[in-house]
């Protein structure tokens, strides 16, 4: 039964993240694309706004990739927890913890997540 919590942990929190990749790299399930996320990035302060948007967007597509995938979790759940740690860094700490408030309660979520699958592996349904 772990090895099936640890998959359904996996795809959800994966999956996510790789449309949110897309979304930032390509524009798709809604996206500003490229060019939308840099200009985003730059009102934020992170500049070269491309430079940021293309790094965020890899860091979400990979580690959700990798996740999905159960290959080098670690990694990918460390490319997750990144993206996490700016958002609340950039947006998100400043507006306290509750998601509602635009906080950083989501953010959280994904972290512990995210840890819990780099501790525990990818579980035996994986590459």
């Amino acid at each position: 039964m772990m090895d099936i919590a640890l998959l359904i942990l996996r795809l959800v929190i994966g999956l996510t993240f790789m449309a949110y990749g897309s979304q930032k790299l390509f524009g798709w399930f809604g996206g500003y694309g490229l060019n939308g996320t840099a200009q985003w990035m730059e009102s934020l302060g992170m500049k070269p706004g491309k430079v940021a948007a293309v790094g965020a967007g890899a860091s979400e597509l990979l580690g959700g990739l990798l996740l999905v995938l159960g290959l080098w979790t670690g990694i990918g759940a460390a490319l997750i927890i990144l993206t996490m740690v700016v958002a609340i860094a950039t947006v998100h700490g400043k507006n306290g913890y509750w998601n509602g408030k635009g906080g950083f309660e989501y953010n959280l979520l994904i972290i512990a997540a995210a840890l819990v699958l780099a501790l525990a592996g990818p579980g035996s349904i994986s590459l």
